[in-house]
């Protein structure tokens, strides 16, 4: 999976947010804002990543989770980036 082109991640003092830009923005609209996990999780699936690369990194960032959490988060994660339809799967 991967983020769709038009999308990029800007840190704006201590909160990340996810905007459409130029022509290739399917939803110039959208304005997300995420953690510091998320914006993590995001810089990954810019080349594309599986899920369990995801999990992987997330579990090697924050070494005090375990691989239920890490999974469970990384759930979490990809279903808001769904429901923007930010991602190809």
């Amino acid at each position: 999976m991967k983020i769709k082109p038009g999308y990029i991640l800007r840190k704006v003092v201590d909160i990340y947010v996810i905007i459409g830009v130029g022509e290739d923005a399917y939803q110039p609209d959208v304005i997300m804002s995420l953690n510091e996990t998320g914006a993590f999780l995001w810089e990954i699936l810019i080349d594309g990543a599986e899920y369990q690369d995801l999990v992987t990194a997330l579990m090697k960032e924050y070494d005090e989770i375990d691989q239920e959490t890490a999974k469970n988060d990384v759930d979490a994660f990809l279903d808001q980036l769904r429901k923007q339809e930010l991602i190809d799967l």
